[in-house]
């Protein structure tokens, strides 16, 4: 069997193409390049210059490091409180187990960010250093913080995981005493201990680029740091998203082989499915989170020095955006805090209590107090700009991304709440239709999803579009792509609320797991040794209820997350391409003629997005289903039903392992294939490309959103013949859990992958655009094309790889085989 953490002949073919290139240019590049171009001259202003209030710019964000530190010590005060709640000994040992587990997933997986980095580190050599003759200190210093970005998103993604990993043993605890609002409190705080953190030190390390950076260096640090964060979330996400759907079917179908319990110990893909769930819903959104954070700041900070044209006011700007940002920090800690207090007061000893409702609260609450400090904050900073309207102007604008933050959850509950009359009638459908119905039911509501939301987004847009056209075009070029900036910007207004209740649902997930694996029910004098130790009655059947009905609410709020980071990525992408489009049309006064449909290159690239959106789907699906396969084939022959309580941790870590080769098997085919069919599309032909880049972040919006509603509703379909309807074991129940295992890469691997995929080829293509221009400019169009080809080529070579090389063999027979079998079975 392949094992990609080698390198192979394929794998070290696949770096001689950028080898190549960097030859070729190397010796066919001009002496310099006087100004650069695009992000090569983006030159941060002096932010004292401008005063508000009396205070400078620079000391104004200053303090913004100090209210970064504060929220780094909120979620560390968290993380304490958290490790030092009671749990049973049982308990702990699983989850110390699935924490092991998850740590050599991710070692392995940091091992193989520093491969890729190597192929970025290429092209930023080729492009920083041998095309614009940067000295090698300045190209070292863009290498560094390309290495911090990657640092960024692998270091808040194993915070995420640790603390999940402790949050999810002492909710399972916790639900011991019977009462639910201790399986409420402790997953959100475990959440917003790691947006805290996570939103905190991705904005504490742009500032410090911002303020402590010179200037002329301060442009490039940023692309460098967004790709490298980029890069980072792309892997983790991509990866994550395999293993942990491996692993979620694998274990999944064993209740329909053998007829047995979900989590059942004495299955060995139970603890994979475990460890698979902190991988894909922890860790991958863990990075992810950062990664959008970083990317929409690093796109309006692209705008703003390329399309303003005072320096004045590009320093109100920048502060303006960085103190909005500090505040939101404010925003949602103090949200959390209103909310908890209030969530204690309603719930805190109620025996049965709506575990949504609280969460919903939180997000309208944070969403709420954002709009206020939003309008405070500009009155404040901004009241002078312009014709003195523009403060409310802007502060509008960004009211409508963080007003689609609160509003697209609520519509994504419409589609995959298990009180959703979608989820309904998934149920009813599967009652008399069996898989077939429960499948269809799905894709319809994914299908009707997309349509709402789609036009939800197309509203908030053209209300920031509205409010665009009236002034801000004193300012600056296209000031409508800064306000649509702008509402990515106000999408992350909620940021670290956001990334809590995604958190929620992998706590609430390996809570039932842990519960189950503990076999906590059959320690002798279980019950008596927790009353003498914690002084209260265990109720077994009442916990396991909650367990269950809680995961319900945890699946629906991881629902309600995906379609705000990924909306993110789509118009965070628009603001990212424009500082292409300004390369290329010589800030607008060029060229202009050529983004439209009557020039064929674009309309091309438009359909050639397409075609890569489709292709990753595929392939990123084709990598669980081969993986399952393998998961599948294992468990099938190794697991022991009679005469054992438990699993081997050997058998296990067999499925662990065999989750981890595929992971990283399918992340490297699609990394490798993003990487150079953008380098192939950049040499094409520049305007083809902005039509690539246009298109797929258009198609992946819809095709992300579909897949990601409709895996969610299959998925609370079976949480409510599980919880609701008490039918576990019979048809109907199995007919749910196949059509949950079609739903889970929809909606935990290629969807949700689309959002960093989106934004590392849009910032990778930035680089890639520049230096195909440049390089087609002093030695030709033919070298472009010939080095366009021979990328695209390369390539189509892991495009093979990631379906023909990654299908599964040795099932059904070939079709002259079954002709031979058929007429063997004749008598012929």
């Amino acid at each position: 069997m392949h094992r990609i953490d080698r390198w192979s002949p394929r794998a070290v073919f696949g770096l001689l193409p950028a080898l190549v290139v960097l030859a070729l240019v190397s010796v066919a590049a001009p002496p310099a390049l006087a100004a650069g171009g695009g992000e090569a001259s983006l030159n941060v202003p002096d932010l004292g210059t401008v005063t508000f209030g009396g205070v400078g710019g620079r000391a104004l964000l200053m303090w913004g490091l100090v209210v970064c530190a504060l929220g780094l010590v909120f979620g560390m005060v968290i993380f304490s409180q958290l490790k030092n709640l009671p749990v049973h000994a049982s308990m702990r040992e699983i989850s110390e187990l699935i924490y092991e587990t998850c740590k050599t997933y991710l070692i392995t997986q940091g091992k193989f960010l520093l491969i890729l980095e190597a192929f970025i580190g290429v092209i930023i050599v080729l492009y920083f250093g041998v095309l614009l003759k940067f000295e090698a200190v300045k190209v070292l210093i863009i290498l560094l913080f390309s290495l911090i970005g990657i640092g960024g998103s692998y270091g808040v993604a194993w915070f995420g995981m640790r603390i999940n990993t402790f949050a999810n043993s002492r909710t399972a605890f916790a639900s011991l005493e019977g009462k639910p609002f201790p399986l409420y409190a402790i997953p959100l705080k475990a959440g917003m201990s790691v947006g805290m953190l996570l939103i905190s030190v991705e904005l504490f390390l742009m500032l410090c680029i911002l303020l402590f950076i010179p200037g002329d260096y301060a442009g490039p640090c940023f692309i460098g740091f967004a790709i490298g964060e980029s890069l980072g979330a792309a892997a983790l996400r991509i990866a994550g998203g395999i293993f942990t759907k491996i692993a979620d079917i694998g274990s999944d179908l064993m209740k329909i082989v053998f007829n047995i319990k979900e989590d059942d110990a004495r299955n060995p893909g139970v603890i994979a499915d475990c460890t698979g769930d902190n991988a894909g819903d922890s860790v991958g959104p863990s990075a992810d989170g950062f990664e959008t954070y970083g990317v929409t700041g690093v796109a309006l900070i692209s705008f703003i020095l390329l399309a303003v044209r005072a320096p004045a006011v590009q320093v109100q700007l920048l502060v303006w955006i960085f103190v909005m940002r500090v505040l939101m920090i404010v925003a949602s800690g103090a949200s959390y805090l209103i909310n908890d207090v209030v969530a204690r007061a309603r719930y805190g000893a109620a025996t049965q209590m709506n575990f949504e409702a609280p969460l919903t609260s939180l997000v309208w609450i944070t969403s709420i107090v954002s709009v206020v400090l939003t309008y405070l904050a500009s009155y404040v900073l901004v009241r002078d700009l312009g014709d003195g309207s523009l403060w409310w102007k802007l502060s509008t604008v960004i009211t409508c991304g963080t007003l689609a933050g609160a509003i697209i959850p609520e519509l994504v509950k419409v589609f995959t709440s298990t009180e959703s009359s979608h989820v309904r009638e998934i149920v009813t459908s599967a009652r008399e239709g069996g898989a077939s119905l429960d499948i269809l039911s799905g894709l319809v509501a994914g299908n009707f999803s997309a349509y709402w939301l789609g036009m939800t987004v197309v509203v908030l847009m053209g209300i920031a579009y509205s409010v665009s056209t009236a002034g801000l075009d004193t300012l600056m070029v296209a000031p409508a792509v800064f306000a649509f900036g702008l509402v990515a910007f106000g999408f992350l207004g909620m940021g670290p609320v956001t990334i809590a209740v995604d958190s929620y649902g992998p706590v609430t997930d390996n809570a039932q797991s842990v519960f189950e694996l503990s076999v906590i029910e059959q320690i002798p004098g279980i019950k008596q040794e927790i009353r003498k130790a914690h002084g209260f009655e265990v109720n077994f059947e009442i916990a396991k209820h909650l367990l269950e009905e809680n995961d319900g609410c945890g699946n629906t709020f991881k629902a309600t997350a995906k379609p705000v980071l990924i909306g993110t990525a789509v118009v965070g992408a628009t603001t990212m391409i424009f500082s292409i489009i300004m390369l290329l049309t010589h800030s607008l006064t060029q060229n202009l003629d050529k983004l439209s449909l009557l020039h064929p290159p674009f309309l091309l690239g438009l359909i050639t997005g397409g075609a890569m959106i489709y292709w990753f789907t595929g392939a990123a699906t084709q990598a669980v289903t081969t993986g399952a396969y393998r998961a599948v084939e294992f468990i099938k022959a190794n697991i022991k039903l009679e005469g054992v309580t438990k699993a081997s941790v050997t058998d296990s870590k067999k499925v662990v392992e065999i989750c981890t080769q595929y992971a990283q098997k399918g992340m490297f085919n699609i990394f490798l294939t993003v990487f150079f069919a953008t380098l192939a599309f950049a040499f094409l032909e520049p305007y083809f490309f902005i039509g690539y880049l246009i298109s797929i972040a258009l198609f992946g919006l819809f095709q992300a959103v579909f897949m990601a509603n409709a895996g969610g509703a299959w998925d609370n379909a079976k949480k409510v013949v599980e919880v609701d309807l008490k039918e576990k074991g019979t048809p109907l129940h199995a007919a749910t859990v196949v059509g949950d295992t079609v739903g889970d890469p929809f909606k935990d691997t290629s969807s949700v992958a689309m959002n960093p995929i989106i934004k590392f080829t849009t910032l990778f293509g930035l680089l890639a655009v520049e230096l195909a221009v440049t390089l087609t400019a002093e030695q030709g169009v033919g070298l472009s094309l010939v080095l366009a080809a021979l990328f695209y080529a390369v390539s189509v070579v892991f495009v093979w790889r990631s379906f023909y090389a990654m299908r599964i063999r040795g099932g059904a027979p070939a079709p002259a085989e079954t002709r031979r079998v058929g007429a063997v079975a004749r008598g012929k």
